[in-house]
């Protein structure tokens, strides 16, 4: 990697969302860079069976469904190397990703880091994650065949996971603080019709307690405040996810949670920044949205990159005006037949309706609007101007 090299676009994170955004970018030719901390898939790749991905009506596998997006965006051009991420620098148009390995450049940037399990924050949970406590069914749940194990949480994870150990484990007991469950009703029948599985209601995790690893569990009664132990060998923890947001907080606007805050068209609070997946504030967390919300992310980000450029060529050296119009007014139609009939070459039309992120960039309240740049520095401008009045301006400055 290379200091100096300035990608397209770089994607942050390598799950559903990132995969996609690779994908739809790659096909549209940016040069494109997916940057992932740990390996490719997030949260997806660890997920046994995926049964309502459209396409797969008997289900795929998280990992398989990984593996097809990673050979599909890699087909289309896209690179994918590791790094984690450090922070984020913004200079003009350029955004610079402070990582691991170093500094990597790009006009645009996607993020989509996703989440990772909220801890249970009690006591021994640190001291035995890898000796018994595990946020990842797929990956650890072999290593309990034949042993007895407790599942905390309520929701779909929790659910399909505890349904899952049951390939491995003799008995799974469910710890959930209330006394119903919040997955989806599907879920719940396979569940309750798992003999293997014990529901322990309005109670949660006190301490997780063992020599070496795990071999218990503290539980206390939400109702009765009774407080017991029950022997396990091993505790995987879904009790909701936090955002991979830290490292852009204070650069970003984030929501109460740390979700990080866009429009419809993925675009965050800085020009050129989108964000897409589990870490944006969003209504629904699954692959099919976040893989949605990648197309539309790299679909608008292509736009700005191409926007960008452009602006940026024809605008860096010499003296350059730029006339904002609209295309959908007579006004606008008039200024693109008098723009052509000049033929400037120091003068460029831009349609502000089509091309609104350079209107925003130059601060256009009202068409037409005139702008004037020298090397780059814009050292005049005029908003709702008659194309009259840019004719005489025009000439007034020897322009024309």
């Amino acid at each position: 990697m290379s200091e100096e090299k300035v990608y397209d676009l770089i994607i942050v994170g390598g799950g559903p969302a990132g995969l996609s955004a690779a994908i739809y970018a790659s096909r549209a030719k940016l040069d494109t860079l997916v940057l992932e901390k740990n390996f490719v898939g997030g949260q997806m790749a660890n997920t046994d069976i995926i049964e309502n991905y459209p396409g797969f009506p008997d289900g795929v596998s998280g990992s398989d469904l990984v593996s097809r997006m990673e050979e599909q965006a890699e087909k289309f051009g896209a690179e994918i190397d590791f790094a984690d991420i450090e922070g984020l620098e913004v200079d003009g148009g350029v955004k610079r990703l402070k990582t691991s390995e170093g500094d990597y450049l790009s006009r645009a940037l996607i993020i989509a880091t996703g989440t990772e399990q909220r801890k249970l924050g009690v006591k021994g949970e640190a001291e035995f994650t890898g000796r018994g406590v595990s946020y990842c069914a797929v990956c650890d749940g072999a290593f309990y065949t034949g042993k007895i194990i407790a599942v905390v949480g309520g929701g779909n994870s929790a659910v399909e996971e505890a349904v899952y150990l049951t390939n491995f484990a003799s008995k799974v007991y469910l710890i959930h603080r209330r006394d119903s469950l919040r997955a989806e009703r599907l879920l719940q029948e396979r569940l309750f019709a798992n003999e293997k599985i014990e529901v322990i209601w309005n109670s949660i995790v006190t301490e997780i307690k063992g020599d070496k690893f795990v071999e218990a569990v503290s539980i206390k009664n939400l109702l009765t405040g009774e407080v017991k132990d029950v022997a396990v060998s091993g505790v995987f923890v879904y009790v909701g996810v936090v955002p991979n947001s830290q490292v852009f907080k204070g650069v970003l606007e984030l929501d109460e949670w740390g979700y990080i805050k866009t429009n419809e068209e993925m675009e965050t609070s800085i020009d050129g920044i989108f964000a897409a997946g589990d870490v944006r504030a969003s209504v629904l967390k699954q692959v099919i949205t976040a893989a949605a919300e990648g197309a539309i992310a790299a679909t608008f980000a292509e736009k700005y990159v191409r926007e960008q450029v452009y602006f940026d060529q024809n605008i860096s050296s010499g003296r350059k005006v730029v006339v904002v119009y609209s295309s959908i007014t007579d006004e606008g139609r008039e200024i693109v037949k008098c723009m052509s009939e000049l033929e400037a070459s120091n003068v460029i039309a831009i349609d502000g309706y089509k091309n609104s992120r350079i209107s925003r960039k130059l601060g256009v309240e009202k068409f037409p609007a005139v702008r004037i740049f020298d090397n780059g520095k814009e050292v005049y401008s005029n908003d709702g101007i008659s194309v009259h009045e840019i004719v005489n301006l025009l000439k007034e400055r020897g322009i024309i």
